[in-house]
């Protein structure tokens, strides 16, 4: 999957734990309604958004991922997260 659009935020980089990393940014799309996007970068990918500037458009091939949690009182919630593994100029 992609998404392109005019990146708007970046994030610092986030110590999960000893072995894991991640960095999230925004992009927002160029569409009828636009749309603000937030992506995460993991592990040794944190920082291949560092060669883009606030403002450039850029294309981002993503994973969408999911899972279920079960709370204390038994109801299932639901989480999705967009994980980037590659960033580049839009129309390259």
């Amino acid at each position: 999957m992609q998404a392109t659009g005019k990146l708007k935020l970046v994030n610092d980089i986030q110590q999960v734990s000893a072995t894991f990393q991640k960095r999230e940014f925004v992009i927002t799309t160029e569409e009828q309604y636009p749309q603000d996007l937030c992506f995460e970068l993991r592990g040794d990918k944190v920082d291949i958004i560092d060669a883009y500037n606030t403002g450039q458009e850029i294309t981002c091939s993503l994973n969408l991922l999911g899972r279920e949690w079960v709370n204390p009182q038994g109801e299932s919630k639901f989480f999705n997260t967009i994980v980037c593994w590659k960033i580049q100029p839009k129309n390259q």
